[in-house]
C-alpha cells in the first residue's frame, strides 16, 4: 500500500467540514447529515480543538440523555486530536488510526489544516492499491509462463 497521505487527499478531496464549538449538537448533527459525512472538526479561529463524530453523538448525546438543541458541540467533542501530515505514509495513518481507536484524522501542514481523512478513505486507498499490486503479480506469473 504504497503512497503518501498527500496523494489520497488530492485524490479524494480535500474538503474539511468543520463547526464552532458554540454550535448546537442538533445544527452540527443536521451539518453532518446534509453532507453525508461522520464528523465535524471543530475550529477555534484556524486551530483545531476538537473533533465532532457520530460516536459523540451516541455516547456523549444520546446515552447521557443530553438535549441536542442545547448542548454545544464544545460540551461534547473528543478534544484529544491526533493530528497527521500530507507526507506521513498512508499505512502509518492506518495503524494510528488502528492503536488509537479513531476513525477519522486531521492533515496538517505548516500549523493550518489542509484535510481530513477516515478510515474509509483510507480503507478505498488501500483497496485499489492492493488489487493493483495483485494485478502486478499476475502479469508477472502469467509472462513467465509464456
Amino acid at each position: 500500500m504504497n503512497g503518501f497521505v498527500s496523494a489520497l487527499l488530492r485524490e479524494k478531496g480535500k474538503n474539511i467540514y468543520s463547526v464552532s464549538q458554540h454550535a448546537s449538537v442538533r445544527d452540527a448533527v443536521q451539518q453532518m447529515n446534509e453532507k453525508g459525512i461522520g464528523s465535524l472538526l471543530v475550529m477555534h479561529g484556524a486551530e483545531p480543538v476538537g473533533i465532532f463524530t457520530e460516536r459523540d453523538v451516541l455516547t456523549r448525546v444520546d446515552d447521557s440523555q443530553r438535549d441536542p438543541a442545547t448542548t454545544s458541540v464544545g460540551d461534547v467533542m473528543t478534544r484529544d486530536v491526533i493530528v497527521i501530515e500530507p507526507s506521513m505514509r498512508v499505512e502509518e495513518a492506518m495503524a494510528i488510526m488502528t492503536e488509537s481507536r479513531c476513525r477519522h484524522l486531521p492533515v496538517v501542514e505548516g500549523g493550518a489544516v489542509t484535510g481530513l481523512i477516515s478510515i474509509g478513505d483510507v480503507t478505498r486507498w488501500a483497496s485499489k492499491n492492493y488489487e493493483s499490486i495483485t494485478r502486478s503479480y499476475e502479469e508477472y506469473i502469467t509472462e513467465r509462463k509464456a
